[in-house]
């Protein structure tokens, strides 16, 4: 075939790299205290830097699932989310499970979206005392 094989196959790989793949980002923030401004706040400062440190548009985001702590039960962060635009988008809350020793105040966020980024190339983003949550990743 005269390498016409290993040219089909660069080319297929490079069309698989350069396409939008579907990758999940993961993201958390704390709040100071439990009150409906603290919680819209903080959620969208998450979001927004998800959204900023990974490149995504809007319509590259397929759905988000969100979970508090037991102690954050003055908004949903679904909620907040729908004002900065994301009303759009499928988004679920959720009540993180109960560990003892588990952060206080806690917003985590799993964010579905369509991206050229390789998995390791995915910037997570850990905000406020949830940094620590994550040190292994850079800040």
């Amino acid at each position: 075939d005269g390498g016409r094989g290993d040219d089909r196959r660069d080319c297929l790989y490079h069309a698989l790299m350069t396409s939008p793949m579907v990758r999940a980002v993961r993201g958390a923030i704390t709040c100071l205290n439990d009150t409906p401004e603290e919680v819209n706040e903080a959620t969208q400062e998450l979001l927004t830097a998800m959204m900023d440190r990974n490149e995504l548009v809007h319509d590259d985001v397929i759905s988000i699932i969100f979970t508090t702590s037991i102690d954050l039960t003055s908004a949903f962060p679904a909620t907040c989310a729908r004002g900065i635009g994301f009303g759009d988008i499928p988004l679920l809350c959720a009540s993180e499970i109960n560990v003892p020793g588990a952060m206080a105040k806690c917003i985590r966020v799993l964010l579905h979206a369509y991206t050229t980024r390789a998995r390791a190339d995915v910037r997570h983003v850990y905000l406020r005392s949830a940094q620590s949550l994550r040190d292994d990743l850079p800040g």
